[in-house]
């Protein structure tokens, strides 16, 4: 397979190599992204490949609690400048509260289903603030939490709505529940606890780190207890149970909720844009947009 330009820059953002070693690895593994990563991670080259690090778009994540349920929304706008506009503030709770009174399945179901005042629908409401703000805006993305008796959920807005994070945790208090969830903002785990880690990641981690100690000239009868050893340092990094408190870095959070009589459940964070390309526009001109408006 044909390596492209637009491969190799996609593979230097993803991992942060040089433009010839992305080249190399490609051309390694016929154009495959994924074993491309790992082929530069094997080498030393490239860490732990982050995709949904490339936080670029703007806007908001917004959450709303009434009784024992919560939503999480994220709606993007073109600019900064809109995203902290107080229409569009107002226009991201109004939607957040329409989802969790209306509970659709997905965003399609939201977009499509009525809506109160002069929009006949969530689509119309939006394209409606797109006329009146000037700027490309939309529901990308939302989840709604219903917690048991025995549960309580922990909010947290990170920098007015840039990063938004509902944790549920079971048995213990809510400021409990929202100092996990401070820590999520913070750390960005992608589990909860080892379990919920995948058979074929793991694999694929282990395989990665063992090919690292071959590397390095470890001897073969002791990569495989480096290996394992390395293995539960990816698990800390990635395991919420099981990352230092940012709080309180002598215990684990695991440890830290289990002191207060609970367990987490479950957790969602957004981060506005992540995952997404920017828009290179030029700030002079972004600038000079907003003021003309």
């Amino acid at each position: 397979m044909a390596v492209t330009a637009q491969m190799v820059k996609e593979l230097r953002e993803k991992t942060g190599a040089g433009m010839m070693d992305c080249k190399k690895a490609l051309s390694e593994t016929n154009g495959d992204m994924e074993k491309a990563i790992d082929f530069l991670r094997e080498n030393g080259i490239a860490k732990a490949a982050k995709k949904a690090d490339r936080v670029a778009a703007e806007g908001l994540a917004a959450i709303v609690t009434e009784g024992n349920r919560s939503v999480i929304v994220e709606i993007n706008s073109e600019t900064d400048f809109v995203s902290k506009n107080e229409n569009f503030v107002n226009m991201v709770q109004e939607v957040a509260s329409h989802i969790l009174n209306n509970n659709p399945a997905s965003v399609e179901e939201a977009l499509a289903q009525d809506f109160s005042g002069d929009a006949s629908t969530l689509q119309d409401f939006i394209n409606n603030q797109i006329a009146k703000i000037g700027e490309k805006i939309s529901l990308r993305r939302f989840e709604i939490v219903e917690v048991a008796d025995n549960e309580v959920v922990g909010s947290y807005l990170h920098m007015g709505g840039r990063i938004g994070v509902l944790t549920v945790v079971e048995g213990v208090e809510e400021q409990v529940a929202k100092d996990v969830s401070m820590h999520v903002a913070a750390i960005n785990p992608k589990y909860v606890s080892r379990d919920e880690v995948s058979a074929e990641e793991t694999d694929r981690e282990r395989e990665v780190l063992k090919q690292q100690a071959l590397k390095e000239g470890k001897p073969e009868n002791i990569v495989e207890k480096m290996v394992e050893g390395r293995l539960s340092k990816y698990f800390g990094e990635i395991c919420l149970n099981e990352q230092p408190f940012v709080k309180d870095s002598d215990q684990t959070v695991g440890k830290y909720v289990q002191s207060k009589g609970g367990t987490v459940k479950k957790f969602f964070r957004f981060e506005v844009g992540e995952g997404m390309e920017k828009r290179e526009d030029n700030f002079a001109e972004e600038v000079m947009s907003q003021v003309k408006r």
